[in-house]
């Protein structure tokens, strides 16, 4: 309510101002106009004219958000061609023309017809023009103006990024700055103070302040203390209007989190612990837990334990758990023994691991407090003298000789025997054997060192009184080497050289191996049996040279030369081997390159080289291809696969679409396209291929009564067909349409026999073979004839 009356009062106080600045203007507007009518008389009686202004508007600026029931007046268009009889028309367009801005097109008066908001939009830009009334013809060219929307304060402050989370350390000085809080205004900041902010704090108070021009929020109160309490929550302010009275207000919410600092040293809520421990304990075993508190927290709060004093600190450790940041105690070493000692006490301190130098003055961050631990009594296993015993026996020694000895002994007050055995699990070589009384160990059976140099078995002690309590020690026996491996060539070399090769040329470099240690092996002695044309030169390390003694070999007399060499070791007693080097003389190249290794007749034609001899056996090997084919194309030419004749039946179909009129009916085709003369004498060959086997049919088949050539030619050819069983199913097309003068088959039509019954005898057609055999079932008296 009151927002809206002291709106009202500022949009009457402008209305007046404008009304009155435009009176003024109408009056100086006149009175110019007056003024250029009249024509001034200048030197020597010239006349002269003033340059006529064609426009005058006396408002740029219209109030934002206004509401009265009138449309607001933005100002008026007029110009000195306007004598105030009607004939001039004014004309507005641009941004908003129309819509927002109207024009009075007599008196030039501009009015906006809608609330206007400057957040939206905050001038416009119009074009006016004066034309002629009748003629509609412009009097003057066209004038731009803006008209600016004149902002009011309707937008309260905002804070975009609402709710803020900050953090602080605990015990921060005063003043010290925690986060920035920023609004926003979207009133003109260029026009009064509608967008002038102002921060102040409403809640948060004594602990934190606000700057009211930056809005930065900072410490109001010293030694804040995050073990009391950790979060505050802060409500900001941002006011306009500079923060007076009328101004709008926005609000937004700051959640200030206290960090933490090391500030609190660690604090043992007691002072003595008791722990206990059995004497039978392993090392490494826990023997209590103790924690120092620390209200810090994270990396403040982390802690670390030590043991700084007390009779059992050889014996016993601290580590830290560094989840739970407790002090784990355990067993140190072996030692605990009731009978000896029964407690031991300790000191341990705890103490920060990170400190911060400004509250060193509070005291030392660390605290100390006494661990007494208690021994308690128990059936020990017995103990070896040593954990891990080492031992040596030489390769190749006879079963039974000793390796070493084991010793395990029973400390507790009752001194039970040992009884001591290999674990089998760990042994499996089986190489070895322990006395079970004594512990001495011995071998099985002879060792090789170049096989497994470490033999590691595992030895059990157990009491005799009590087989439960065992104990472990392990063994490693290494196995120590001699002489047992004689050298040999690393590998069987063989070695190219040229026939014409000089004295001295270094043809291989040979390098011995020995499967024994240094001590026995690496001192090689490399010797050759005497050779004319080869010698051997020992180097200084485990290598030898063969090189040519004599050059200038012939490869004609001997192509290959096999050299022995005898490596010897240097230990004891000596031992050696021999080796072959294979050596191949061959022929070579001016540049010394080998060319040939291989066999070459020692005899070549007089002046012939090696090319020419392959171009000669080139030329012998294309003639004898050439004869080869064309021979062979000679032996080739046969007969067609297919005769092309007319006679031939299987090449002449005739195909037509009448049934015929039976036996007699010869103007139908020409019966002589089946008749031919080689099927007559009882053998008709096939012409689709080339026959290789003559085959004579039988003879025998019983002919139907009448029959004709036609019914011979058919049974030649189905007696070949069934009884020869050489013939393959040729793909061949047989085509017999003519059934025979005086056939008594007859007509096989269905037309006739659905109403009459035939006595014709088919018993004849049992005699065409078992192709016809289901024709005859159907049809015959099943009656076959005998054959002849």
């Amino acid at each position: 309510m009151g927002r809206d009356f002291y709106l009202h009062l500022l949009l009457a106080c402008l209305s007046i101002a404008q009304w009155n600045s435009s009176a003024f203007a109408r009056n100086s507007t006149g009175s110019q106009v007056s003024s250029r009518s009249r024509h001034g008389m200048g030197i020597k009686g010239q006349v002269l004219h003033r340059s006529k202004r064609g426009w005058v508007w006396n408002q740029f600026f219209v109030i934002e958000e206004y509401t009265g029931p009138d449309p607001v007046l933005v100002g008026r268009l007029h110009t000195d061609l306007d004598s105030g009889g009607g004939k001039i028309r004014y004309i507005l367009s641009g941004e908003g023309a129309g819509t927002i801005f109207v024009i009075d097109e007599k008196t030039g008066n501009i009015h906006a017809t809608k609330t206007l908001d400057r957040e939206e939009r905050a001038q416009y830009t119009l074009m006016a023009q004066a034309v002629d009334r009748i003629t509609n013809k412009p009097l003057e060219a066209p004038s731009q103006f803006i008209v600016k929307v004149q902002d009011i304060n309707d937008n309260p402050p905002e804070f975009l990024n609402g709710p803020h989370h900050a953090t602080v350390p605990e015990m921060s000085n005063v003043g010290t700055s925690v986060i920035q809080v920023t609004a926003t205004d979207a009133d003109d900041p260029s026009y009064g103070n509608s967008a002038r902010l102002v921060y102040s704090i409403l809640e948060g108070q004594p602990y934190f302040s606000v700057e009211p021009q930056t809005g930065i929020i900072r410490t109001a109160l010293p030694n804040m203390d995050r073990e009391a309490r950790e979060e505050y929550l802060v409500v900001i302010q941002a006011k306009d209007m500079g923060g007076h009275m009328g101004g709008l207000s926005g609000t937004t919410k700051v959640t200030i989190t206290l960090t933490d600092v090391n500030d609190n040293p660690p604090k043992f809520p007691q002072s003595v612990y008791q722990m206990s421990l059995s004497e039978a304990a392993k090392v490494g075993t826990v023997v209590g837990q103790l924690k120092a508190k620390d209200p810090d927290v994270g990396e403040n709060s982390m802690v670390t334990y030590s043991i700084i004093d007390g009779d059992g600190k050889d014996l016993f450790e601290i580590t830290t758990d560094s989840q739970t940041q407790e002090g784990i105690v355990k067993l140190k070493k072996l030692g605990l023994d009731y009978e000896t000692k029964k407690s031991y006490s300790l000191k341990v301190e705890a103490a920060n691991v990170f400190f911060d130098t400004r509250f060193v003055s509070r005291g030392p961050f660390k605290d100390t407090t006494t661990v007494k631990i208690s021994v308690e009594d128990a059936d020990e296993p017995p103990i070896f003298s040593q954990p891990v015993y080492f031992m040596k026996v030489n390769e190749s020694a006879p079963a039974g000789t000793p390796v070493g000895q084991v010793h395990a002994m029973d400390h507790d007050l009752g001194r039970s025997p040992i009884r001591y055995s290999i674990e089998q699990q760990s042994y499996t070589d089986r190489s070895f054997i322990i006395n079970a009384q004594s512990g001495v160990i011995k071998t099985t059976e002879p060792l090789d060192r170049e096989l497994t140099a470490w033999q590691n078995i595992s030895v059990i002690a157990t009491e005799v009184n009590n087989h439960i309590h065992t104990s472990r020690a392990q063994v490693a026996i290494k196995i120590r080497d001699i002489n047992d491996n004689a050298p040999e060539l690393a590998e069987p070399y063989e070695a190219d050289m040229c026939e014409n090769a000089n004295a001295g040329k270094l043809i291989q470099t040979i390098k011995g191996v020995d499967k024994d240690e240094s001590a026995n092996g690496p001192r090689f002695t490399f010797t050759m049996a005497p050779n004319q044309n080869f010698t051997l030169i020992q180097n200084s390390g485990h290598t030898a040279d063969i090189k040519v003694r004599r050059g200038a070999m012939n490869r004609r007399k001997q192509e290959v030369y096999l050299l022995p060499v005898v490596i010897s070791d240097g230990g004891s007693p000596l031992l050696s081997s021999t080796g072959t080097l294979t050596v191949r003389v061959c022929s070579c190249r001016a540049d010394g390159s080998v060319q040939s290794c291989n066999t070459e007749p020692l005899t070549l034609p007089a002046g012939l080289s090696t090319g020419a001899l392959i171009a000669i056996l080139t030329c012998i090997i294309i003639l004898l291809v050439i004869v080869v084919l064309f021979v062979t194309l000679r032996h080739q030419k046969k007969e067609p696969l297919i005769v092309f004749e007319e006679e031939d039946v299987r090449e002449n179909i005739i195909s037509y679409d009448d049934e015929g009129g039976g036996e007699e009916d010869t103007e139908a085709f020409d019966i002589a396209t089946l008749q031919n003369p080689d099927g007559l004498n009882g053998f008709l060959p096939r012409k689709d291929i080339k026959p290789e086997l003559q085959y004579v049919p039988r003879q025998g088949f019983c002919a139907a009564p009448n029959s004709v050539d036609v019914d011979d030619f058919i049974k030649v050819r189905l007696q070949e067909a069934d009884c020869d069983p050489t013939s393959p199913p040729y793909d061949s097309i047989q085509i017999y349409g003519y059934e025979g003068r005086g056939s008594v088959a007859g007509s096989l039509s269905s037309l006739e026999s659905a109403s009459t019954e035939s006595d014709l005898n088919y018993d004849y057609l049992n005699s065409w073979g078992p192709r016809f055999k289901r024709l005859a079932d159907l049809y015959g008296s099943k009656d076959v004839c005998d054959d002849s």
